[in-house]
């Protein structure tokens, strides 16, 4: 009797560890959470015009995604990754909107305190502005950093907490800002962008959960209730975030306005405002034209609309008020107004109603000399001195009616009025550092004159076309270290400011007291109204005399036929004014008005005054960035497209063949087609151009990081396409190359293989730890048969089967193994030695 052996005991195999989950190891999640971003962007085009700002919003959330890609491929906990994200934000924020950061791109005290400048510079175009604002460089650093932060917060949503549906109430708040401010619809096209770029969203994530539902348990499918949970938890808290920070910043409906918000005009935050500041350097950038008040009561004469006027001349700046207005004092406008020099109250007053639409100032504008003004609050105040109505805040204002006195005073009466300066308050005669050059300019205009009147008109007529001066947008470039000598003596160039700014100093050098007002011209009539709108905006010159008070010079060359020449500053009673005719052919055609608005509240002033107005950036890197982004698209869809043509007629070639079968080696050959990797390069000098346009050192560190990141990758790609090619075209070398190859693939996945392991060896390794599923096996037991054949046997190899089960063994690699990204981009591979 045969004794038999005792059972052997079974010992089950270890279950081995899951592979990472598909969604966030895969690179379509930051891609799909990034579009979304970008396409919800779009609808700032309703509040700032042009385009540029979508420039930096792409390299941003193109930074943002690929820091996430790449911290998530080495395991970097979220938190870790977050902060990362932010970094580079930060970095991009420094290195694009500063000057002073270390190395141009790292925050220090210094970029921190210019970068607080610059948001507030931003803050202050926001509350003075009207929607769309012009897009300054500080309203662009503000976009970068606000729809900067959504994408983290997006890409965390999406990618590291697997809920890419909550995003949407994240998406919903970017569309909620521009919706409240600007007063039009958004454009159809914005909504279409984003409603098909958050589909694509959940289309991807549910595309890969239904590849996890076939291999592997599903999250919320017969998993731990924490499991379960969790993504609940995180919809629930992006719910509740959306709707307190769509309540807290922003509604939907109010029609232009934050609620809140003071001002009924469509500003948001505030209307239309003007600020007491005029500069000798600078650029006019007035922005989209709106309609500022409807004046009824003008009929057909044209007046200036008076803001308020400025006092205070500092060389190489400009004119401002003294002691930056804290000193300004006044009577209620809404009683009966003292009475000042130019009215004594007896002639006949106009009554005029003036209809504010869309300013939110201290200042409200005024004609002539008033009287009497109503329907205001008690916190109006009129300035006698300074002939203004004023207020402590800024705010919007009622419909109010003016009754002034706009009688003008005759030639002659001008001439026989000469003031005596010790009746004069200081701030509207002293004048100090006024340059030489300017004095002995405005001396030598008037010496021959024997009254102020004519000493005035003098230099008024001094600012013409005659004389080289030129109505222009921008100061003429210049070194010369006095703004205003070289305005009056070299540039010639410049707008109302600049004019008004020189012809007040040169009175007041030459002993005439004067002061710059601020304000519009005479606007558009429609109908029963005039129409004063933001282009209307003008600065111009008013002379004290002794009983008629401040009379208005305005020294401007206005070419648009708005222009107001007073009766005594024209030639005879039949000629058209003076300085509408003051055009020469240089002078700009445009539909803008020549009219001057006080600086740009974004623009801060340099050490000398200037404005500091930097350099327009040159465009041809953006140009490039876009010519090569056009080749790199155009290749990427010959890539697809060629793949494609290349399957069916694969499918037409082969009667019978089962569309669902794996394709063959040969038809696979796309992989041997370098295409792809020049597409990814054109992809990358694009970035790269596209960066450098925002800063040449951001380009440069971006180009240093993919260099860094992205080297290794391109050289195992490309390895891996010689050696494809090798098996393709059925080289001597194929067996080889295949080896070669199945080693690197399995390095990759964190599998080297020794070179003194036999071949027979090293395939149960493979098959063991990368669970290879029947159709590897077989395709593995081919691979290795012409391995050993090429390798062993003096028969000639027949590798025609070769090319497919090598096939066979890669894809079933890429089914049971997923590489990580650790894998992608740091290839263990390269550090074995080919022999």
């Amino acid at each position: 009797m045969t004794a038999t052996a005792p059972p052997r005991p079974h010992t089950p195999k270890p279950r081995p560890a899951a592979p990472p989950p598909v969604w966030t190891s895969s690179v379509l999640a930051p891609i799909a959470a990034g579009l979304a971003t970008l396409s919800a962007s779009t609808s700032l085009t309703g509040v700032v015009s042009g385009w540029a700002w979508f420039g930096y919003l792409l390299v941003a959330v193109v930074l943002i995604a690929s820091t996430g890609l790449a911290l998530r491929s080495l395991r970097a906990p979220t938190i870790v990754v977050g902060l990362a994200q932010l970094l580079v934000l930060l970095f991009l924020i420094t290195g694009a909107f500063t000057t002073s950061g270390i190395l141009k791109i790292i925050p220090g005290p210094a970029a921190l305190d210019e970068l607080r400048g610059v948001l507030a510079a931003a803050a202050e175009q926001i509350r003075v502005g009207l929607p769309p604002v012009e897009g300054t460089p500080p309203i662009l650093c503000l976009i970068t950093i606000a729809i900067g932060l959504v994408a983290v917060l997006v890409d965390t949503l999406a990618v590291a907490a697997a809920a890419p549906a909550a995003t949407g109430l994240v998406l919903l708040c970017v569309y909620a800002v521009p919706a409240a401010l600007a007063e039009d619809m958004l454009p159809w096209w914005t909504f279409l962008l984003g409603a098909g770029a958050f589909a694509g969203l959940l289309a991807v994530d549910g595309n890969h959960r239904h590849r996890r539902w076939r291999n592997r348990d599903a999250p919320g499918l017969g998993n731990s209730a924490s499991t379960l949970s969790a993504p609940v938890g995180v919809v629930a808290a992006a719910i509740a975030m959306g709707l307190v920070i769509g309540t807290a910043v922003t509604g939907v409906g109010t029609v232009g306005r934050l609620p809140g918000a003071d001002g009924s005009g469509r500003g948001g935050a505030g209307g239309f405002g003007v600020e007491p500041f005029t500069q000798l350097r600078g650029l006019l950038d007035q922005g989209e034209n709106v309609e500022l008040f409807k004046v009824y009561g003008m009929g057909a004469d044209k007046r200036l609309l008076r803001a308020f006027t400025l006092d205070t001349y500092t060389p190489n700046k400009g004119w401002g008020l003294a002691q930056n207005g804290r000193a300004q004092q006044g009577v209620q406008a809404n009683q009966p107004l003292p009475l000042v020099r130019g009215d004594d109250g007896t002639g006949p007053g106009r009554e005029i109603r003036i209809e504010p639409t869309n300013w939110v100032d201290n200042w409200l504008p005024i004609y002539g000399v008033p009287r009497t003004i109503t329907g205001l609050a008690d916190n109006w105040l009129y300035d006698p001195v300074g002939g203004a109505v004023f207020t402590t805040t800024k705010q919007g204002a009622p419909a109010y009616t003016e009754t002034a006195s706009i009688k003008e005073p005759s030639k002659d009466e001008l001439r026989n009025d000469d003031v005596q300066l010790a009746e004069v308050p200081q701030q509207f005669v002293q004048v100090d550092r006024v340059d030489p050059r300017v004095a002995a300019k405005a001396k030598q205009l008037t010496e021959n004159e024997s009254n102020n009147f004519d000493k005035a008109q003098a230099l008024w007529s001094f600012f013409t076309a005659q004389n080289g001066f030129v109505y222009d947008t921008k100061t003429a470039d210049s070194d010369d270290p006095d703004a205003l000598a070289d305005f009056i003596l070299k540039g010639k160039r410049g707008f109302c400011e600049q004019y008004a700014s020189a012809m007040a100093v040169m009175l007041r050098s030459v002993g005439i007291p004067s002061r710059v007002a601020i304000g519009f011209t005479s606007g558009t009539p429609k109908g029963d109204h005039v129409s004063i709108t933001s282009e209307d905006a003008h600065a111009w010159v008013e002379v004290y005399f002794q009983t008629k008070g401040w009379v208005s010079f305005d020294p401007t060359p206005l070419l648009d036929g708005r222009a107001v020449v007073p009766p005594y500053l024209q030639t005879a009673p039949s000629s058209s004014a003076a300085n509408d005719t003051q055009e020469v052919p240089s002078a700009p055609k445009s539909s803008v008005p020549a009219t001057g608005t006080p600086r740009d509240p974004g623009a801060d002033l340099g050490a000398d005054g200037s404005g500091d107005q930097q350099d327009e950036e040159p465009l041809w890197p953006a140009i490039l960035a876009g010519v090569l982004g056009g080749l790199a698209a155009a290749l990427t869809v010959t890539v697809i497209v060629r793949s494609r043509l290349r399957y069916r007629a694969l499918l037409r070639s082969a009667p019978g063949h089962d569309p669902d079968s794996p394709r063959t080696f040969l038809d696979n050959q796309n992989v041997t087609n370098w295409l792809p990797l020049i597409a990814i390069g054109l992809w990358v000098a694009a970035f790269a151009f596209l960066a450098a346009w925002v800063s040449w050192w951001f380009a440069l560190v971006l180009v240093v990081v993919l260099g860094v990141v992205g080297t290794p990758t391109a050289i195992r790609e490309i390895k891996r396409r010689l050696r494809l090619q090798k098996i393709a075209s059925h080289s001597p070398a194929a067996a080889d190359a295949a080896w070669r190859e199945l080693m690197d693939e399995c390095a990759d996945r964190g599998l080297p293989l020794s070179d003194h392991d036999t071949v027979r060896v090293a395939g149960r390794k493979v098959v063991e730890k990368h669970r290879l599923d029947d159709e590897g096996r077989s395709g593995l037991r081919t691979v290795i048969g012409v391995v050993e054949t090429s390798w062993y046997s003096d028969k000639p190899v027949d590798d025609q089967a070769l090319g497919q089960a090598f096939d066979d063994v890669r894809k079933s690699l890429k089914r049971n193994a997923p590489m990580s990204w650790k894998g992608r981009l740091f290839p263990r591979s390269l550090r074995r030695r080919d022999k």
